[in-house]
C-alpha cells in the first residue's frame, strides 16, 4: 500500500517534530486544508482568536514567556492583512514568531483571485525572512528553517505563505529525517580576547560608570549575569523599558527606567557618567532624546548581538558583537570588585535633588492602584500592558522583580497588544497569576478578545484605567499643542463593566463601589478571568517627559515649564 500525507497534514507533523502544542489563529477559505489536518490525530492545541492581529499577539505572549517560537495561522488576503501589525510588532520588539499563511492555489496567483495578496511583498520589511512554498517537498526544509531563523541571533519574525494546492499535494511516507541546519555567521562571530580585555580596562579605570540594559539582556537570559556584574564592578544600572526588573526593583544599583518618562535623577546620572556599558540595547530615541545630549561625557562600550545597531544612533568607543549573556559572563572574571562610594554618593545627591513623584494611597490614582495590584499579585506574576499612559505608570511605579514576567510593546508601540499578549502568555503559563494593565482607548483596539478569554477561561485579571480618553494623546497635546483636544476625548464613554459580563468576564466597577479595595482584593481571589474598571481623572499626566526633540534633561515635572518652538 502507497502511504502517503498531504502538505497540510505535513506541516501539522513538522510543527509536532518542533515542539509546538499550540498555535493561535483564524481558519479561512485559502488554508481550511490545514484547519482540517489539525483537527486530526495531533497534540497541537489551536486557539481560536477573533482577529488575526489578536492571534498573532497571542502567539507573541507564549513566545515572550517560553522564549521560543509562537506560532500563528492566518488565511490569504485579509487574513494576512490583519496579521500585518502583530508581525511588526514582533520585528521590533526581537519577538521569535512563525506565521504560516495560506494563499490560493498557484494557477490563480496573479489574476486578482477572490482574497489574493502578494503576501511576501507585503511582509518583506517586517519579518527576518519570508518563504513561498511552491511544492509540498518545499515544506520539509522551509518549516525548520522558519523556526531557526525565527529563534536564533537577534529573534524575529518568520512567514511561510503556503498555496491551497501545496496543502493539498500528497508526499510519500517514511519522511526523510530533519535536515541539517548550519549556524549562521551571525551566531560564528566572537570579539577576541584583546576586545573583552579592552572593555574590562576600561570599566575598572572609570570614575563614573554606568551599565545600561536593554531587551536584548532579557532575550538572551543574561539579567543574572547582569546582576553579577553590576553588583562587582560596582556598577549604577539602567534600564530601557524592555530590560524592567532586570535589577529588582529597589536593588541599590538600579536606577531604573530612562529617557523620556524615566526619573529625572536617573537621566541627570546618565549625563554626568564617564562611561556607558550599553548591553543588549538599541539606542532608541524614546531612551536617548536629542541623541547629541545623550551622555556627552562618556565614552561607551556597546554590545549587541546585532551589528547593524552599532553606530545607528550613538557611536561606540568600542563595539563587542556578542550575545548579552556571554558577554557578561565573559567580562565578569576580568572586572575588579569596587564600590565606587564617590560615584554613589553623587547619585544619593541627584536623587535627594530630584525625587521621584511619590506613591499615593488611593485605588483612584494610578501609582496607589499599581502599588496594590502588586501586592495582591505577588512577585511572579506575569504583568502585560497596552501602550499609552497605563503603561508608562506601570513602567515607573510597578516593583518588578524580574524582567521575563514583563510582556509590552515598545518599539511599534502597538495599542491592542495587552489582552491577546495576556492571553498567549497565561497558555504558556497558567500556573502564574498574570495581570494585563490596559487603557479604555487600548482595550478597544481588541475588545473582541474578552470572547477568546472568557472561552478559555485564563486566570487574566485585566485592571483597566478608564479616563474616557486617549490618554497619551490627550496629554502630549495638553503640552505642545496649546491644549488643543482634537479627536482624543471619547464623547459617549464605554461601559466596559457591562461589555465584559456580555463576553461572559466577571467585572468590577471600583467608581461605582462603596469599597473598592475589598472589590480588588475579591477580583484577585476569584478563579479565572475578570476585568476591573478604575475610574481615572483625564487631567492626570504621566510625568516627568522630556520635551520631544530635547534633551532628557529637559523634562516637564509637576510644574509645567514653557515647551513652545
Amino acid at each position: 500500500m502507497n502511504h502517503s500525507q498531504t502538505g497540510a497534514e505535513l506541516i501539522v507533523h513538522l510543527l509536532e517534530r518542533q515542539g509546538v502544542d499550540l498555535v493561535a489563529g483564524i481558519p479561512g477559505g485559502a488554508i481550511l486544508p490545514l484547519y482540517e489536518a489539525l483537527g486530526g490525530d495531533t497534540r497541537v492545541r489551536h486557539v481560536l482568536a477573533r482577529h488575526e492581529q489578536a492571534a498573532g499577539f497571542i502567539a507573541q505572549g507564549m513566545a515572550r514567556v517560553s522564549g521560543k517560537a509562537g506560532v500563528c495561522l492566518a488565511t490569504s488576503g485579509p487574513g494576512v492583512t490583519n496579521l500585518l501589525t502583530a508581525i511588526a510588532d514582533a520585528k521590533l520588539d526581537s519577538v521569535p514568531l512563525v506565521c504560516i499563511t495560506g494563499q490560493v492555489p498557484q494557477h490563480l496567483i496573479g489574476t486578482d483571485a477572490f482574497q489574493e495578496v502578494k503576501t511576501g511583498h507585503l511582509v518583506d520589511s517586517i519579518t527576518k525572512a519570508n518563504f513561498f512554498a511552491r511544492s509540498v517537498e518545499d515544506l520539509l526544509w522551509m518549516i525548520p528553517e522558519a523556526f531557526r531563523i525565527a529563534e536564533s541571533g537577534r529573534p524575529g519574525p518568520v512567514l511561510v505563505d503556503v498555496p491551497k494546492d501545496v496543502q493539498l499535494q500528497r508526499i510519500a511516507l517514511p519522511l526523510p529525517p530533519p535536515p541539517s541546519l548550519s549556524e549562521t555567521a551571525e551566531e560564528r562571530r566572537q570579539p577576541t580576547g584583546t576586545a573583552w580585555a579592552t572593555a574590562a580596562a576600561m570599566i575598572n579605570a572609570a570614575q563614573k560608570p554606568v551599565l545600561y540594559l536593554g531587551g536584548g539582556v532579557v532575550k538572551a537570559g543574561g539579567w543574572e549575569a547582569a546582576r553579577a556584574v553590576a553588583e562587582k564592578a560596582g556598577l549604577p544600572t539602567a534600564t530601557s523599558l524592555m530590560a524592567l526588573g532586570s535589577l529588582p526593583a529597589g536593588h541599590p544599583l538600579a536606577l531604573g527606567m530612562l529617557g523620556m518618562h524615566g526619573a529625572k535623577a536617573t537621566n541627570h546620572v546618565l549625563d554626568e557618567c564617564d562611561l556607558l556599558i550599553a548591553v543588549g540595547a538599541r539606542f532608541d530615541d524614546r531612551a536617548t532624546g536629542q541623541p547629541s545630549g545623550f551622555c556627552p561625557q562618556a565614552q561607551i562600550i556597546h554590545i549587541d548581538l546585532d551589528a547593524r545597531e552599532f553606530g545607528k544612533i550613538k557611536t561606540p568607543t568600542l563595539a563587542l558583537q556578542a550575545d548579552a549573556r556571554q558577554a557578561l559572563e565573559t567580562l565578569l572574571p576580568r572586572l575588579r570588585a569596587q564600590s565606587r562610594p564617590g560615584w554613589l554618593a553623587r547619585i544619593a545627591a541627584l536623587r535627594a535633588a530630584f525625587p521621584a513623584e511619590p506613591t499615593r494611597d488611593s485605588l483612584h490614582d494610578p501609582s496607589g492602584l499599581i502599588a496594590a495590584v502588586a501586592e495582591l499579585a505577588g512577585p511572579e506574576a506575569l504583568i502585560s500592558t497596552d501602550v499609552g499612559q497605563h503603561q508608562m505608570w506601570v513602567a515607573q511605579h510597578y516593583p518588578f522583580a524580574r524582567p521575563d514576567r514583563w510582556l509590552t510593546s515598545g518599539g511599534l508601540g502597538t495599542m491592542g497588544f495587552g489582552l491577546p499578549a495576556a492571553i498567549g502568555a497565561a497558555l504558556a503559563r497558567p500556573d502564574l497569576a498574570n495581570v494585563c494593565f490596559t487603557g479604555d482607548g487600548s482595550l478597544l483596539m481588541n475588545v473582541q478578545e474578552l470572547a477568546t478569554l472568557a472561552e478559555l477561561d485564563l486566570p487574566v485579571k485585566i485592571v483597566l484605567l478608564d479616563n474616557a480618553a486617549l490618554g497619551l494623546v490627550r496629554q502630549q497635546q495638553t503640552l505642545f499643542y496649546k491644549q488643543r483636544h482634537v479627536a482624543s476625548h471619547y464623547v459617549t464613554p464605554t461601559d466596559f463593566a457591562k461589555v465584559a459580563e456580555a463576553f461572559g468576564i466577571p467585572a468590577y466597577d471600583l467608581g461605582r463601589l462603596s469599597e473598592p479595595r475589598a472589590a480588588l482584593e475579591a477580583a484577585f481571589r476569584s478563579a479565572g478571568p475578570a476585568l476591573i474598571r478604575v475610574p481615572v481623572d483625564a487631567d492626570r499626566q504621566v510625568l516627568p517627559m522630556v520635551v520631544p526633540g530635547r534633551s532628557n534633561l529637559e523634562a516637564i515635572g509637576s510644574e509645567l515649564v514653557d515647551t513652545e518652538t
